[in-house]
């Protein structure tokens, strides 16, 4: 009989081993919401949690994003508060990705690389949304206030992992003073 220690790292190895012809698969579709009003969607929003990214790695409170369209397309201007104080701010756009119901975007700041922007559950009064990525790396909570009742960021995350997202990953993004 194998040593209990040596038992153990073989199963862990098998276990990656078997994760391996799974871990390129793709993931299985990520439903969206039927329609959005992309009037009523217009905006400004809060965000109230976040799947941590590399491209918002300097935001330490205050993350908004304010949405106005912009004939074909939706100019989406993003904002936070840097741990030194001073506000970071970047504009780009999205274009609607067609037969979505306007439910799917893809959003660039630099282009000509474009990113993921589904809206995945949206209050029936536009309050708050869930957006993310097929890929399952990128989600956000938002809401239409800076701060958002413990019930529904629960039923949000909730959503969330229903759709196959990390719920412990989500980090809450401090909302400290409004940016405007």
């Amino acid at each position: 009989m194998l040593p209990l220690t040596v038992r153990r790292a073989f199963a862990a190895a098998l276990a990656c081993a078997a994760c391996v012809g799974t871990a390129n698969a793709a993931p299985a579709p990520l439903p969206t919401v039927a329609q959005v009003d992309l009037a009523r969607y217009a905006g400004a929003w809060y965000e109230i949690a976040l799947l941590p990214n590399r491209f918002q790695k300097q935001c330490v409170a205050d993350t908004q994003a304010r949405y106005r369209l912009d004939g074909e397309r939706v100019q989406v201007i993003n904002r936070c508060r840097m741990a030194d104080g001073r506000v970071d701010d970047i504009t780009g756009h999205a274009k609607l990705v067609a037969d979505s119901g306007n439910a799917k975007l893809r959003v660039s700041f630099f282009w000509p690389f474009y990113g993921d922007y589904w809206v995945l559950a949206l209050d029936a009064d536009y309050r708050h949304v869930l957006v993310g990525a097929p890929s399952r790396k990128f989600a956000w909570v938002l809401s239409r206030t800076p701060q958002l009742d413990e019930a529904t960021l629960q039923a949000l995350l909730d959503c969330a992992a229903a759709l196959g997202f990390d719920k412990a990953a989500f980090q809450l993004t401090p909302q400290t003073q409004p940016l405007d």
